[in-house]
């Protein structure tokens, strides 16, 4: 159809078509999502076992592996910008939720370290990561990713109510709940649409 023979009826379903395609196109292909869940994961149960079997001296050592994680998702992400042909506005909306959430939790650990507040980490954590979880899921119109973000506000307030070894395992299960089943629901959701 040549431009000049384009009615103004024609143009709004192209306008709906790109906007469907948009909104129907997904980029998600939940790399991240299972990355930082099985670490996290791993993590959180390695330092469960550690403390609970007297294994290590500082058991807590085992979170530096985050720092590792940190520069493989950099590498991801300059890699996968290379290659990205177009970035929606929902793209950006979730890389801008995920960057505050990254800071927040910087924040927050500096502020617990400074006033020697470690007790109140616990809740928090889990408090934070359901925020970005959840919206991310609500931008995507992701179910899966809602649900993780509620579970992880519950999994907060049950850590209130147990010995604080016993979080890290409930930090276990709010990561399989929250990114690790999401992200292979991600992936198997990508692999379909593309």
């Amino acid at each position: 159809m040549q431009p000049e023979n384009f009615s103004p009826k024609d143009s709004l379903l192209l306008i709906d078509s790109m906007i469907n395609q948009a909104k129907n196109r997904f980029t998600d292909n939940g790399f991240l999502y299972l990355l930082w869940g099985w670490v996290i994961f791993a993590c959180a149960i390695f330092h469960f076992v550690a403390i609970k079997f007297n294994l290590f001296k500082h058991p807590e050592f085992v979170w530096m592996v985050t720092w590792a994680v940190v520069i493989v998702q950099v590498i991801y992400l300059v890699k996968a910008k290379k290659k990205e042909k177009v970035k929606t506005y929902s793209d950006g909306i979730i890389d801008a939720i995920w960057i505050c959430f990254g800071i927040c939790m910087l924040v927050l650990t500096i502020v617990m370290g400074r006033f020697n507040l470690w007790v109140y980490i616990n809740s928090l954590v889990l408090l934070f990561y359901g925020i970005p979880t959840f919206l991310s899921g609500f931008v995507m119109r992701f179910t899966p990713l809602k649900l993780g973000g509620i579970a992880c506000w519950l999994l907060a307030i049950g850590s209130t109510f147990v010995a604080p070894i016993y979080y890290l395992i409930l930090l276990a299960v709010a990561v399989l709940i929250a990114w690790i089943i999401p992200g292979y629901l991600l992936r198997k959701k990508f692999k379909n649409q593309n």
